[in-house]
């Protein structure tokens, strides 16, 4: 393979949950993240308008706008989440309480809570 021919990438985005975009796409060989984002149309189409501001990852780990990309990576545009995890597992447990969550929910016969 040439040093100099193109390569593909994908670019992906979910807006919201359940819902996928991916735009698969030829992009010059050496080409960055940052490119490859304003090549792919998916922030004129949900209107991410700051691009200095967006997490962005190749294949689940975060890298910067710099990053050069090589062939078949997957650029994957990260949105802010919504709730801590933290919180939201504190709030699911409190919900549910302690005998129907986690390690408790399966226990022995006569058994003590946690064991």
């Amino acid at each position: 393979m040439a040093s100099n021919a193109p390569i593909f990438v994908s670019v992906v985005y979910s807006p919201v949950a359940r819902a996928c975009h991916e735009v698969r796409m030829l992009v010059p060989c050496g080409a960055t993240v940052g490119q490859a984002l304003e090549g792919s149309g998916l922030l004129e189409l949900f209107a991410l308008s700051q691009l200095s501001s967006l997490d962005v990852g190749v294949w689940g780990r975060k890298v910067s706008l710099l990053h050069k990309l090589l062939d078949n990576d997957r650029v994957e545009i990260y949105r802010p989440l919504r709730i801590d995890p933290k919180v939201a597992r504190r709030e699911r447990f409190a919900h549910q309480g302690v005998r129907s969550a986690g390690l408790f929910v399966q226990r022995r016969t006569g058994a003590k809570a946690g064991y």
